[in-house]
């Protein structure tokens, strides 16, 4: 594991840490990243496309991911529509969120917000 160790906090009037400063590059290399970890969180874009757009979670990450519902439709074994039905649905079963985020190749937890 790479620590990070030229960094800089900078705390409010509480003492508390409002600002990081750090080297340019590093930052780089954080703010690209495109790793999907359910430690790190849900990507700006995902969490934009539930609440701006009102998506369900597994539309937001189907399209995030740049896949058609077909593609995903297919690698769980079911037709189109009944995908669709899927990404409208605001409660998903347990068993059809594991599906869906094992065809997306992400953690079930990650389509639970």
């Amino acid at each position: 594991m790479n620590a990070i160790t030229n960094i800089q906090f900078i705390n409010n009037e509480q003492g508390q840490p409002q600002f990081v400063v750090m080297p340019y590059n590093q930052y780089l290399e954080l703010s690209n990243t495109k790793t999907i970890d359910v430690e790190t969180g849900v990507p700006s874009e995902v969490v934009n496309m539930v609440f701006d757009n009102n998506y369900s979670p597994a539309q937001a990450w189907r399209e995030y991911l740049k896949l058609s519902q077909v593609e995903v439709a297919n690698k769980i074994g079911i037709s189109q529509s009944a995908y669709s039905q899927y990404e409208k649905s605001q409660k998903l079963r347990k068993a059809t969120r594991i599906k869906i985020a094992q065809a997306l190749q992400i953690k079930p937890e990650l389509l639970d917000f």
